[in-house]
């Protein structure tokens, strides 16, 4: 295929110089709040999505202004780890360029929303000083390593989190363009180098992304990733890990060669390996991943077109060494464990609930200065969980009193005075910024979680801990289809509902109704939490007595992901 047959995507990339494109000339261009459009596309893989207030479209319209075009800028913060010094930073930067809070994503790192374009450079010129970028967590590329934080394990969590920002800096994208745009930094000239010695000017068909967890726990949702990594301990140590690969959570409405995936488990590689086979798989991805078709371009696609042994085969190529067999492993639970945990060195955390990773200063909740106030008294580190939760972690014993009070005066339980499905709940963000959004996630999250509660108690299983996900549309930003119950935005007020996954992270939900309000959403709910309490094995979650009981079926293959269970009428 000649060069000019290629997608638009893939055109612009090749000839961007390299991800420079006119970026510096767009953000010059003081006539509008847009970047021009080629450079809209590029901008993602420095960490910015382009969008605008869809809220005032039509006034804005009407006034014969350009839509109120703002930036989303997300992080680059492998494993979600920072320091308190780092916190504040960012906390600064909240007011000083963008909308006044701190969100949580479920990739476990920040975002920064409503910051308009004569902010980003000096947003991320701040972000360098405190010692983070946004390179690469956005973009045809590999995006933030996220990684297990149960803090129950601190000795093995930090080697994980080390693997994870090995992996991070290994897969990160070279180019000097991040330098030269957003820095000011002069070009230079690398005589004999490489510009991007791994990703070429084509860099990858689409996203990326790696996750590690530490088994039993899963709270990363490990499966749900290109590369999925799951720790083996022995004698206290990690060994090596399994590798699972071709997860992915998007898909398109309607479009039946397009579906959720979980990663395969295929073979087992030592600790000291496991940085080079990550790159050995990118760069089968790299080179054998669909081009020509931007829905057909994720990692599951290539592995779905050319099969497990064939990648085996190629794996072994290029990492020069084969795969291992696999080693037993379970995954049980993908849930944070919140309040008050001591770890196997003597070390304090405490995990906060986080509603939707929205970390502002709410009427009744002063969440933004309390955590602002702790950061300033906390030595240790903050550790962001894939679900949008908030780890104040390695506190001394010193420390713990000082902090408790401070979460005793603001408020900040352990999440106590909401429900259990509030606490396990994650959401997207959706309207009024996200231009694929198709109905309320976010902000509807609250009001659909107290009445999904309350025909749980009504069953008598309130205090049931059931994975409730929503997300704005069918993509994966809130990892729906990993939810014991779960909606995806059609339209708005009407979603699909999705039911049937399991705690662990190891099955896809089924399409049970689509394109249904939310009263047909709890008048379905209703018989089935009032048959779950009535027939339920011991210890046995909703997902797994929903696939029990035949009330839903097994998967016989992709196709059945967009056929409802039960058809409309």
């Amino acid at each position: 295929m000649s060069h000019d047959d290629l997608p638009l995507a893939e055109q612009i990339k090749r000839e961007s110089r390299y991800l420079r494109g006119t970026l510096r000339d767009s953000l010059a261009d003081h006539a509008t709040g847009a970047l021009r459009d080629e450079d809209t596309h590029l901008s993602k893989f420095h960490g910015l999505y382009q969008q605008d207030d869809r809220e005032l479209r039509e006034e804005r319209r009407q006034q014969k202004l350009e839509p109120h075009f703002q930036f989303m800028l997300r992080l680059r913060l492998p494993g979600g780890v920072l320091t308190p010094d780092q916190w504040l930073g960012l906390d600064e930067v909240a007011d000083r360029f963008a909308d006044g809070s701190l969100r949580l994503t479920t990739r476990q790192t920040f975002q920064f929303h409503r910051v308009f374009k004569e902010n980003l450079q000096p947003l991320i010129q701040d972000l360098d000083s405190l010692g983070l970028d946004s390179r690469g967590a956005c973009g045809d590329v590999n995006r933030n390593v996220v990684t297990n934080v149960n803090p129950h394990l601190s000795a093995n969590h930090a080697r994980v989190y080390d693997h994870a920002v090995q992996i991070s800096e290994r897969l990160m994208w070279r180019s000097r363009a991040y330098e030269e745009t957003w820095l000011n930094e002069a070009p230079k000239t690398r005589e004999g180098e490489e510009e991007e010695p791994f990703y070429t000017y084509r860099y990858l068909p689409r996203k990326f992304k790696v996750a590690i967890a530490l088994p039993p726990h899963n709270d990363c949702d490990v499966l749900a990733n290109d590369i999925g990594l799951i720790a083996i301990e022995a004698h206290g140590d990690i060994i090596g890990y399994n590798i699972a690969v071709g997860g992915g959570m998007g898909m398109t409405y309607g479009e039946t060669g397009t579906y959720p995936r979980l990663a395969s488990p295929v073979g087992f590689v030592p600790a000291d390996q496991v940085v080079d086979a990550c790159e050995a798989i990118a760069a089968i991805q790299r080179d054998h991943g669909c081009r020509t078709d931007r829905a057909h371009a994720r990692f599951k696609y290539t592995l779905d077109d050319y099969g497990l042994d064939w990648f085996k085969d190629r794996f072994a190529e290029v990492h020069g060494t084969p795969l291992e067999p696999l080693r037993d492993y379970t995954l049980k639970d993908s849930g944070d464990q919140f309040g008050w945990t001591e770890d196997d060195l003597g070390r304090h955390h405490l995990t906060l609930f986080i509603p939707s990773g929205r970390i502002r200063d709410f009427e009744q909740l002063k969440l933004r200065t309390a955590l602002r106030s702790i950061a300033q008294i906390h030595s240790g580190e903050f550790r962001i969980t894939c679900n949008q939760n908030l780890i104040i972690a390695g506190v001394s014993e010193q420390e713990k009193s000082a902090i408790q009070k401070l979460v005793e005066h603001y408020g900040l339980d352990d999440g106590s005075n909401s429900s259990p499905l509030a606490r396990n709940a994650i959401s997207c963000v959706a309207f009024p910024t996200c231009g694929l959004a198709m109905a309320e996630s976010e902000r509807y999250l609250p009001e659909l979680s107290q009445k999904v509660h309350q025909l749980m108690s009504e069953a008598g299983i309130g205090d049931e801990v059931i994975q409730l996900r929503v997300s704005g549309c069918p993509n994966g930003c809130a990892r729906p289809y990993l939810g014991e119950i779960a909606l995806t935005g059609k339209a708005p007020g009407k979603y699909n509902l999705y039911l049937g996954a399991d705690t662990g992270g190891n099955r896809l939900n089924r399409l049970y109704r689509e394109n249904i309000d939310e009263a047909q959403i709890l008048a379905d709910l209703k018989p089935l939490f009032e048959r779950f309490a009535r027939e339920r094995d011991a210890d046995e979650g909703f997902g797994d007595f929903l696939y029990r009981s035949g009330i839903i079926r097994p998967y016989s293959g992709p196709e059945d992901f967009h056929q409802p269970l039960i058809a409309r009428g």
